[in-house]
């Protein structure tokens, strides 16, 4: 089976990581991932442990007290443990999301004085671009960011903020009176701290509650209320007004691997789950794993789960090169999350009538598996990026 240890070019040190995620993951979050998705709670004590052993750094530079490994290798862990619990792999991401931005746009200033505090998870990070009836479409955003001395004020409405309550920065997308004749280069990004916790959380800032999802639970997802909310203009990432657009940009790549590689550890799960439960369930005397059609369900959920991991690391790697990405992220992404949906589904079905029951995991996996088609933008939004990179990339050829 699937071993990430063996991923190729790894060295002995990212194995060992590897490993010691693995060890965590099968220790600390398969065990009672089940309980807390169906209370809705927060996983402090998982969270805790990742803390420790320092995941919340693992792309921070060693400069500013993080791991500072590669993509790949953050890519890798959350692979890992979302075979665990996708919800704990969305904690990170966003987290993850923020401090890449801040280490590749932001200010010196900024650097020292959010990522050092990232890298020891003493806060975390959320994103916010989505709006109520914006969809994929972000050079329409409404939020606005006005003017005031030495300040800006932000005021607006933003949705679908992964750790919207738990974090203490937010890294935020508003409109800005540039005066550019394109919309999208009249965004600005924002860097809002705030205390975790729900309701008035800074002055002007509202995070009303948590929003109740079908699957990805556990993990808060909110809403989040801006009233005339002042942001000192030092707080404009890389003290760029009007750059937020490519910036948000460059960060959704990252996100679109990671995604990516979340959608590969649920589709692993459901194929480990698939395989054990078809090797005790007897029908007709034997095991259900000797009948053909289980084993060709099984050797086609397989066959896509490790394409979805070989495209996402190909995506990884050609982001950590420094080179343009967004081809190779989003077919990474609208694969592995297409494929997490076929292979969770084809689970549930080996699973028969069981795996309708709460009390099987695949049911969860069932639930959380639909967030990785619509997160990061949609599959559809992926088909768009694909289509026109591939026509600017053959230009007049054919």
């Amino acid at each position: 089976m699937l071993d990430l240890t063996k991923t190729e070019g790894l060295t002995d040190e990212q194995r060992d990581m590897l490993a010691t995620v693995r060890a965590f993951t099968d220790a600390e979050i398969i065990p009672v991932a089940g309980e807390l998705d169906r209370s809705d709670t927060y996983p402090e004590r998982i969270v805790a442990g990742l803390r420790d052993l320092g995941v919340f750094g693992l792309f921070i530079d060693e400069r500013y007290g993080g791991l500072g490994q590669s993509l790949l290798t953050y890519a890798l862990v959350v692979e890992e443990l979302s075979r665990g619990w996708i919800s704990v792999s969305g904690i990170l991401n966003t987290h993850f999301i923020v401090a890449y931005l801040i280490a590749r746009h932001g200010t010196q200033e900024q650097k020292a004085a959010f990522l050092p505090r990232m890298a020891a998870g003493e806060i975390r990070g959320a994103f916010s671009m989505s709006e109520p009836g914006l969809g994929s479409d972000v050079a329409a955003i409404r939020t606005a960011g006005r003017p005031d001395g030495e300040d800006y004020l932000l005021s607006g409405q933003k949705m679908w903020l992964t750790n919207g309550a738990s974090a203490g920065l937010v890294a935020l997308l508003a409109r800005t009176p540039e005066g550019a004749a394109k919309p999208h280069a009249n965004l600005t990004t924002f860097l809002i701290e705030k205390e975790p916790g729900f309701g008035t959380t800074r002055p002007g800032l509202t995070v009303p509650g948590k929003i109740h999802k079908m699957g990805y639970r556990g993990v808060d997802t909110t809403e989040l209320l801006l009233d005339e909310c002042r942001i000192p203009a030092t707080r404009v990432l890389g003290m760029r007004p009007g750059q937020g657009f490519y910036q948000m940009m460059d960060g959704i790549e990252v996100g679109r691997v990671n995604v990516a590689a979340r959608a590969c550890g649920v589709s692993y799960r459901a194929l480990e789950l698939a395989i054990g439960y078809a090797r005790q369930r007897e029908t007709f005397g034997k095991p259900i794993a000797q009948h053909q059609a289980i084993q060709f369900k099984l050797a086609e959920m397989a066959v896509k789960v490790t394409a979805a991991h070989q495209m996402m690391v190909m995506a990884a790697r050609r982001k950590d090169s420094g080179e343009q990405s967004d081809l190779e992220a989003g077919m990474a992404k609208y694969l592995a999350g297409e494929y997490c949906q076929e292979v969770v589904e084809d689970s549930l079905r080996i699973h028969g009538g069981y795996g309708y029951s709460r009390e099987y995991e695949i049911e969860r996996l069932y639930r959380d598996a639909p967030l990785l088609i619509i997160g990061e933008g949609t599959a559809e939004i992926q088909k768009m990026i694909i289509g026109r990179r591939l026509l600017d990339g053959f230009g007049d050829r054919g």
